[in-house]
């Protein structure tokens, strides 16, 4: 169980555990004292100040903020349910993605800025605990903040209890789905890196590429720490392979592999940033600031919290890297099948028989995928249901599922990319590198080298499958190669 104490407690690190691993979560007796402390504050300054105007709570929401309520009528409107913002459908979000919701929606809670009750926060932590959550559609998300998927996560849970003022709509504002999005593809991200480096160091491998362009002496003549880290990789991962290189340098698609993975690097260290800090934002609408000596009941204010300006463009940072990337497996595809460049067997032709030079013209339609979906996420260009207030929407989740897209295209490129340079390490009577050989195990397990010709369509789509799901496992490296 992960004790939550305080925002401290929203790392990077209980985010994986909580929404990946499963681990429930409990409130700590000094988190649920605090968060008490504000509620009281905050009923009474309501009380204090029959002119407050507080957003959503003694007003109408929207478009019918002008609306100004009564003790009663405010009482009243705490109670009800927006079902109106359950509007989208489509695909339903991952559960370990809704539990990172969940988890992240405490973040607002814990310190008493949303101002609810312990027991709301108590009864979303409970959900943790459930064997099933409610579905949130990943599609048709297009309002300001994140009212549409957190009122289909919460809608349910507000018909259970009688909800006092503000609770409700602590519920459905903030932006705990952009920073479970952000963190999700942080940490699927650093793993599916981790398998990149591999997949395109079997490749170098294959093609008998200079290690000179992952030479120690470059580290003294580059500066940025992203690329001294993937030239290290670089070199651990061919380290003991074959002494007999090519006698002039390599195509580009392979010199500038640190150089490439260094920006992926440096987009991924950005997401992990991102969602770090994410985690750690206070970001309800409106935001209770707890009391102190000149505002002894606190202050309540309306922000533009709920909108994560970091989160969508670092998310398409990733979904450009793995574009990019995915172009060089495509290249590198081509150029190991065509002898003049790779001075390896024609097309890799196993004996007389073994042809696998259509893989080419897949990698081709994947990595154009992979290119389209990195296209940039900007914030949508119609107001769409805005009514007046909620003119602007925020495009996470359009960007998430531009990375699924980009993420499961430069899978299906790094299998092809595997058995290209599985069949070119068979067909010259080679070992991988030391480091290399259970990862080349893994790829022969599901693709066995081609010694005649058979369909490859399926056994590479289960070696594209087990990629991604290594990018998804506590450790990508040994998920893949225990596949071997």
């Amino acid at each position: 169980m992960i004790s939550l104490e305080s925002r401290a407690s929203f790392s990077l690190e209980n985010y994986h555990n909580v929404a990946w691993l499963g681990e429930g979560i409990i409130i700590s007796d000094e988190a649920i004292a605090a968060m008490d402390s504000a509620r009281e504050s905050f009923l009474a300054l309501l009380e204090s100040d029959d002119e407050l105007v507080v957003y959503g709570v003694t007003s109408g929401y929207g478009q019918n903020a002008y609306q100004r309520f009564s003790k009663a009528e405010r009482k009243a409107h705490a109670q009800k349910i927006s079902y109106a913002t359950s509007a989208a459908f489509g695909d339903p979000a991952p559960q370990r993605v809704v539990r990172g919701i969940i988890f992240a929606r405490l973040i607002n809670f814990i310190e008493g800025h949303a101002a609810v009750s312990s027991g709301l926060a108590r009864r979303v932590a409970a959900m943790l605990d459930q064997a099933s959550l409610p579905q949130v559609p990943m599609r048709g998300i297009g309002c300001a903040g994140e009212i549409q998927p957190l009122g289909h996560l919460f809608n349910a849970l507000s018909e259970e209890r009688a909800m006092g003022e503000k609770e409700n709509l602590s519920l459905v504002n903030g932006s705990p789905c952009a920073c479970a999005l952000a963190a999700d593809v942080a940490l699927s991200a650093r793993r599916r890196l981790d398998l990149v480096y591999r997949f395109f160091a079997l490749s170098s491998e294959a093609l008998r590429a200079p290690l000179e362009a992952y030479d120690p002496s470059l580290e003294s003549l580059w500066a940025a720490p992203e690329e001294l880290l993937a030239l290290r990789e670089l070199r651990t991962l061919t380290g003991g392979g074959d002494t007999k290189r090519r006698a002039f340098q390599a195509p580009v698609s392979w010199r500038i592999l640190p150089r490439v993975l260094a920006q992926a690097e440096h987009a991924v260290s950005r997401l992990e940033a991102v969602a770090s800090s994410s985690l750690v934002s206070i970001t309800d609408n409106p935001v209770y600031v707890l009391p102190d000596e000149e505002n002894p009941l606190g202050r309540v204010f309306s922000t533009g919290g709920y909108h994560n300006g970091l989160a969508y463009p670092a998310i398409d940072s990733a979904t450009a890297c793995w574009a990019d990337l995915a172009t060089l497996g495509d290249r590198q595809i081509t150029k190991l099948l065509d002898s003049k460049v790779s001075h390896l067997p024609d097309q890799l032709l196993g004996h007389d028989d073994g042809y696998i030079g259509v893989a080419g013209m897949a990698a081709v339609a994947y990595q154009e995928e992979a290119r389209r979906a990195a296209q940039p996420t900007l914030l949508p260009g119609s107001e769409g249901g805005g009514f007046g207030q909620n003119d602007v929407g925020v495009p996470t989740f359009w960007s998430f599922n531009q990375y699924t897209t980009a993420s499961r295209a430069l899978d299906a490129v790094l299998a092809y990319l595997g058995v290209t340079a599985s069949q070119a390490l068979y067909v010259t009577d080679r070992l991988a590198p030391p480091r290399l050989r259970k990862t080349l195990e893994a790829i022969r397990s599901i693709v066995p080298p081609v010694a005649k010709s058979r369909a490859l369509g399926l056994e590479v789509e289960r070696l594209a499958a087990c990629i991604g799901e290594a990018a998804l496992s506590d450790d990508a490296v040994v998920k893949l190669e225990a596949a071997g």
